[in-house]
């Protein structure tokens, strides 16, 4: 294999972008929620676990894909980028309403008091916002801004962008996680109730504050801009031991200060705080210097391969995954004296097997992640990306 890739970018960021989606599959489809290793969860307010680093991982990795995607437009705000940004912000953000869609209609057919009409129509509790919702909002975003304000400014916008978002958490309770946060008002007058993801608050009692709302994607917005001014960093850095020493300097300087801001502003993947994006650009810059290292440098490469067939469909794969799991969880098959779900039923194979409930949970979500890369693997093979 080679290096790079056929369109000369580095390898080691396809790898990335392959480790963060292989990774978010198998966070996202354990063989029991109720059997999860620690570090495979989500951290239950302030505070972060290696899963909640993933998600924040790509958005880093798809802001230093914008640079290298505009630097053909000339990063000039002409007709032809605008509308490229623009459709590929409707497409996105379509792609995911529709796999929302997806798995209600899947739940739908699933209960049996449910007819197909109605599994079709249940537009009114249709969760309107989700993972693929807000890579496109921040996508688009920050993209227009890329265009629009010169790229040194962008730091200014970064900066008011984070500190605003904290003013907004720090005079609307928005470290508290109850329906007096700004993020759940602001959301639930814009999107209304039915439609947000529900959470549990201190007391264990259900409210809709959404992970991925509305005015939490302020911050996302910034997250992206960040991995584009390191895009720029790598496009205009041509040796790669330069590459790798600036990337981790900064790298170290936005995960230090993050650490160290986070007394007064928590870290926190449900609000995106301020300082989670502060932490999680700079882990993703160091982790993808060590990638740049270890791959384009020291030419370590075997290792990636499967990572590979990740990267570089990333959008395709994800979206595969969003299929299969909710055919898993809703196709039911006959199993002794009941009918339970092919995702069940495999996971009590698995389980009968290891002896192991959290082992079993794992190998479950390892089955699927690997499902996943024999689709990826047979487009990688034939050449064929799939592109928005």
């Amino acid at each position: 294999m080679e290096t790079k890739t056929t369109h000369g970018r580095l390898l080691s960021l396809d790898i990335l972008r392959g480790i963060t989606i292989a990774g978010m599959i198998m966070v996202n489809n354990p063989g029991s929620w109720g059997a999860i290793y620690a570090p495979l969860g989500h951290a239950q307010w302030n505070g972060f676990t290696p899963t909640d680093l993933v998600f924040p991982f790509f958005m880093f990795i798809m802001g230093v894909s914008t640079y290298m995607s505009l630097r053909k437009f000339n990063f000039g705000a002409t007709k032809a980028c605008v509308w490229k940004i623009i459709r590929r912000t409707l497409l996105i953000f379509a792609i995911g309403l529709a796999l929302n869609w997806f798995g209600q209609f899947c739940r739908g057919l699933a209960s049996d008091e449910t007819f197909l009409a109605a599994a079709t129509t249940h537009f009114d509790t249709l969760r309107i916002l989700g993972v693929l919702q807000r890579l496109a909002l921040a996508y688009g975003f920050a993209a227009l801004f890329a265009v629009l304000v010169k790229q040194k400014h962008l730091v200014w916008v970064i900066a008011t962008l984070l500190f605003g978002y904290f003013l907004l958490l720090a005079f609307g309770n928005g470290f508290d996680k109850s329906e007096n946060n700004i993020i759940a008002i602001v959301d639930k007058a814009i999107l209304g109730v039915s439609h947000l993801y529900k959470d549990s608050d201190i007391n264990g009692n259900r409210i809709a504050l959404d992970p991925e709302g509305l005015l939490s994607t302020i911050p996302s917005i910034a997250h992206v801009l960040i991995g584009f001014l390191f895009g720029k960093l790598i496009a205009e850095t041509k040796d790669n031991n330069k590459r790798v020493e600036k990337i981790m300097i900064w790298g170290a300087i936005l995960a230090f200060s993050g650490l160290l801001l986070q007394y007064g502003c928590p870290i926190n993947k449900k609000i995106w705080s301020s300082t989670f994006v502060l932490v999680t650009t700079g882990f993703a810059a160091q982790l993808l210097a060590l990638l740049i290292w270890i791959i384009d440098i020291r030419k370590k490469e075997k290792w990636s391969r499967f990572f590979h067939s990740f990267g570089v469909n990333p959008l395709f794969v994800y979206v595969l995954s969003g299929v299969l799991a909710n055919l898993a969880g809703n196709i039911s098959v006959a199993h002794s004296s009941e009918s339970i779900s092919l995702k069940r039923y495999v996971y009590s194979l698995l389980l009968q097997w290891v002896g192991d409930a959290h082992f079993g949970s794992l190998l479950y979500a390892l089955l699927f992640v690997t499902v996943c890369w024999i689709v990826g693997y047979v487009l990688y093979k034939k050449n064929i990306y799939i592109k928005i």
